[in-house]
């Protein structure tokens, strides 16, 4: 009776939160979140399939909306091999839920997120010049770069380091200071160019405020106030079993990577660096995630204020056209969100399989998480299986209802897939007749109206007005609402 009253006073007082910031993540049917099981389950025999050809050894996908999980699976091996000729392990390691992931470059996320927390507690402006903090900017070439440039990879500095940093003697202070010495590739603000060079030199900036290193720092700030206990830079030898295996890397004497960060800088910078490190599972990442698409909070706890937020989602790169970019994560980047893509649709991906999406219009996110660099990085893009885990998601929900297909329609007419209005126009009408249909539950009208539905974009492809991707899009969401109506 007293943790009724308790949980009842907790909700009563907090008008303003949301079931799911107070509760948390709860697993729940696709129905209760007006999402179709099938495509879901469709997703199932695209991850199998790109398994059997050796896309990956394994993946975990989680799926969430409205703060309910609604498909959460894993398939595959986590650990299958012993070498990089694929010769294969006599005891194979299955993957599981709970396997936890080296998540490469999404944790330049919680480098990000860290840099505005302390952007939230007064430290710096964003766009103050990094040699106000660090005076190995203090020189003629990187005195204008800003802290916003940094995070938004338009500071002018190249990719990553000109050397491996793992055959340069030094200690790990050594090495930070041989990678912000790199010179410049471009002016300051004069190109987008993604670099691992800005998330070090942010996780120095993070260390240098706080004096803390950076893996304690995002403990004690982010992890352990969002109970994400499957997440840790250099995990412990005991999590092995429970880690996904990556590459083996003779190049750096380093054997079969396995527990122990993927990326070379990052390993040689004692496992612990602002563009790499992190590990964590799909359930600590979907925790994660929602704390963003609560504006900064989850269950009771704040991790940014709402003005950090809506800053770092925000495109600052709006004069870099397809590179859009928020404070730490790519916006609306069609190429592995798909149709959830959207102006503030926010998410990143990891060389060694990894990928986030998270979609605030639509309170969803997508969690691909898979391990393509066992036993070697030579293998077949992800990125494929990454759009596909994406495009099933919106067919979930969009093709839930005659409704939710006009708000799909309205969402690439915003994106401009359309030749002009009055192809938006005439889909939108003819979705209009199918909601009235469905809204009186007549299941044939509803059937023969999509079959018109079907001839209208199909004269729209033939008249150039849609392209043959916004065609099979638009095909695949009617296909699975007729499904529902047969």
């Amino acid at each position: 009776m007293y943790a009724f009253v308790l949980v009842f006073t907790m909700l009563s007082v907090q008008p303003q939160a949301t079931q799911a910031e107070i509760l948390g993540l709860q697993p729940d049917s696709p129905e209760n979140v007006e999402m179709l099981q099938q495509p879901l389950d469709d997703l199932d025999g695209e991850i199998e399939e790109a398994i059997s050809e050796k896309v990956m050894p394994g993946a975990v996908v989680l799926i969430a909306r409205d703060g309910k999980v609604v498909k959460h699976d894993a398939y595959g091996y986590a650990a299958r091999y012993v070498d990089d000729d694929f010769t294969e392990m006599d005891e194979p390691i299955e993957m599981h839920e709970d396997t936890i992931f080296d998540m490469a470059s999404i944790s330049k996320l919680f480098t990000a997120v860290a840099v505005m927390q302390l952007w939230d507690q007064g430290h710096f402006d964003l766009d103050d010049v990094v040699a106000d903090y660090l005076p190995e900017y203090d020189t003629e070439e990187k005195e204008e770069i800003t802290i916003k440039q940094l995070l938004t990879h338009t500071s002018g500095e190249k990719a990553g380091p000109s050397q491996p940093l793992y055959d340069i003697e030094g200690t790990r202070a050594d090495l930070l200071d041989f990678t912000m010495a790199e010179p410049l590739l471009n002016e300051p603000g004069a190109e987008y160019v993604y670099s691992d060079i800005n998330y070090i030199t942010l996780g120095v900036l993070i260390e240098r405020l706080t004096g803390e290193r950076q893996d304690a720092y995002v403990e004690e700030n982010i992890i352990e106030p969002l109970g994400m206990g499957d997440t840790m830079y250099n995990p412990s030898e005991d999590l092995k079993s429970r880690i996904a295996a990556t590459e083996e890397q003779p190049w750096a004497d380093r054997g079969l990577v396995w527990g122990s960060v993927h990326d070379e800088k990052a390993w040689a910078l004692d496992g612990v660096a602002g563009h790499a490190g992190v590990f964590s599972s799909a359930s600590d990442m979907a925790v994660f995630l929602q704390m963003l698409l609560n504006e900064g909070s989850y269950q009771e706890v704040d991790i940014l204020s709402d003005e950090a937020f809506n800053l770092m989602n925000i495109n600052w790169n709006t004069d870099y056209p397809g590179q859009d970019h928020g404070l730490g994560w790519d916006l609306n980047q069609d190429w592995y969100m798909d149709v959830l893509a959207e102006e503030n649709t926010f998410g990143h991906t990891g060389y060694t399989g990894t990928s986030v999406v998270a979609s605030p219009d639509l309170d969803t996110m997508a969690i691909l998480l898979t391990n393509r660099v066992h036993p070697t990085r030579e293998t077949v893009s992800t990125n494929s299986i990454r759009k596909k885990t994406s495009s099933l998601t919106a067919n979930a929900i969009y093709a839930w209802d005659a409704k939710n297909m006009q708000r799909l329609v309205e969402s690439l007419n915003k994106k401009e897939e359309f030749k002009d209005e009055t192809v938006a126009r005439s889909l939108s009408l003819h979705l209009k007749a199918v909601e009235h249909y469905e809204n009186t539950g007549h299941s044939e009208k509803v059937r023969k109206h999509l079959a018109g539905f079907n001839s209208l974009i199909e004269y729209h492809l033939e008249n150039e007005a849609i392209s043959e991707e916004v065609y099979e899009t638009l095909l695949s969401h009617s296909d699975y609402l007729v499904n529902q109506w047969k």
